[in-house]
């Protein structure tokens, strides 16, 4: 898998304060490509961060549709995915701050 490839199925983490408790049981949550299965989010993970992967759950969330100033408008589609890793393997995605 191409590097180009690995960093277009996985877009971004999601850093929430739901995210983070689930972090400290060794999940990690991140938005990946629409046409991404939970193979190929796998396999890039891997390569990326260099951790054992055990587990990839998968949600697709709607996009809500919201209003502002009389103007109604949809927020986008997200396809999410949550990542559990094997014992000891950690991702650290604080990037260096402190």
């Amino acid at each position: 898998m191409t590097t180009k490839i690995k960093y277009d199925l996985i877009r971004k983490p999601i850093i929430t304060e739901k995210s983070t408790i689930l972090g400290e049981h060794g999940k990690y949550v991140f938005e990946v490509s629409p046409s991404s299965n939970k193979i190929s989010i796998k396999k890039a993970i891997e390569e990326i961060f260099g951790v054992k992967v055990k587990a990839v759950n998968v949600l697709n969330q709607k996009g809500k549709v919201k209003r502002f100033r009389g103007v109604i408008g949809r927020r986008s589609d997200v396809k999410k995915a949550i990542v559990t890793l094997e014992k000891d393997h950690t991702i650290d995605l604080a990037g260096g701050v402190k």
